[in-house]
């Protein structure tokens, strides 16, 4: 079957989806370079798990940090979507357009005295642990010791901090990965919601889009495992739900570390659609296809088997 065929079956897959409002799911991809095999597992385990539900699967393009981004990038991400088969329920969200709903929740926690100022560089947040005898880093990142949770002591506010409480454990089931925890107070600290360059953190902007988009589901790859503490501190300040979670295999490089593009992922292929997807699908335990027109169809089975039990 030629790759038009291809992608026009899929798009009538798609279109005959209903607007059921029990299940929404996103792919979230960042602009900063083309897909490649590894965003493409996200992707792909997203599309199926929405469609598996008989759900909506949302495209938003988290380029709020625009040092990072590409122009045209986002583009380019769409098209390789589209190849595959992938297309979103409604048009791609932007997270560059909603700065302004970012700093309305920003507000909101500041009032509620969930958020602080914070005046400290990252050689100040240094000296602090060295002096506290901790200098314990975390995924490269410093945990903040707390220096301006009582005041900046003279200094000029540059960031603002989520101040995370004494009851910090959190407890919540993965649909794979099963039951997590996390002490957020002592394994990450009072973590950043804007940085000193005025740019709003991920943390802050995935817990408001999620919750502006009615997320119900994040299907994503596990890395970002470390990630779902934080947004549900969050999402509980804000008094917004908590989506059901599931954590993917990630696809390695030579290195041994997640495929990135730091580390030499090349982009993705999409000349041949059902190769890339057949590739995608044997990451996430799906069997191979020989028939691009029945592909994702069957996955979509393969989906509910393996994750058949309620959302």
């Amino acid at each position: 079957m030629a790759i038009q065929d291809f992608m026009d079956c899929h798009a009538q897959l798609a279109m005959t989806v209903n607007n059921a409002s029990h299940y929404i799911g996103r792919f979230a991809p960042s602009p900063t370079g083309p897909l490649h095999a590894g965003s493409l597992v996200a992707a792909l385990a997203s599309w199926l798990d929405a469609r598996a539900h008989d759900g909506q699967w949302l495209v938003r393009i988290e380029d709020i940090d625009s040092t990072r981004c590409l122009s045209g990038m986002d583009q380019i991400i769409l098209q390789q979507l589209a190849a595959c088969g992938l297309h979103s329920d409604q048009p791609p969200l932007y997270q560059s357009r909603r700065s302004a709903l970012y700093q309305q929740a920003l507000d909101r926690l500041i009032a509620s005295g969930y958020a602080y100022p914070c005046g400290c560089s990252r050689r100040d947040i240094e000296l602090a642990l060295q002096r506290g005898g901790r200098s314990r880093a975390r995924h490269g990142e410093l945990i903040y010791p707390g220096t301006c949770r009582a005041g900046l002591q003279g200094k000029p506010a540059r960031a603002w901090r989520f101040r995370t409480q004494a009851e910090s454990l959190l407890h919540w089931q993965d649909r794979r990965l099963g039951a997590q925890s996390q002490d957020v107070a002592y394994e990450v600290g009072d973590f950043i919601l804007k940085r000193a360059d005025g740019c709003f953190a991920y943390q802050l902007a995935v817990v408001v889009d999620d919750g502006a988009q009615g997320i119900t589901d994040v299907a994503r790859g596990a890395d970002l495992a470390d990630n779902t503490a934080r947004q549900i501190l969050l999402q509980r300040a804000l008094h917004l739900p908590t989506p059901r979670y599931l954590h993917t295999t990630l696809v390695l490089g030579a290195n041994g570390e997640k495929l990135s593009k730091q580390n030499g992922a090349q982009a993705l292929d999409t000349r041949h659609p059902l190769a890339a997807l057949n590739q995608a699908a044997a990451v996430l335990g799906l069997t191979q296809q020989h028939e691009p027109a029945d592909a994702l169809a069957h996955w979509v089975a393969q989906w509910k088997c393996l994750y058949n039990h309620a959302p």
